[in-house]
């Protein structure tokens, strides 16, 4: 839901120049590397709130 609204407040106009910098930026080639970074950072955080969660179950129990 949280992405609706960011999508509402920034047009497609914005995306693609958005895009168009990170490209420039980086470059097309340093990309794939910052995705997969990205990609392990979102699981490795991923990971710990399961890791949370059961910790707090096995207290309740």
């Amino acid at each position: 839901m949280n992405i609706l609204i960011f999508l509402g407040v920034v047009g497609p106009w914005q995306v693609v120049l958005i895009v168009l910098a990170i490209v420039l930026l980086f470059g097309g080639k340093k990309i794939p590397e910052l995705m997969k970074g990205l990609g392990k950072g979102v699981k490795s955080f991923k990971d710990g709130i399961k890791e949370a969660e059961n910790e707090i179950k096995k207290e309740i129990e």
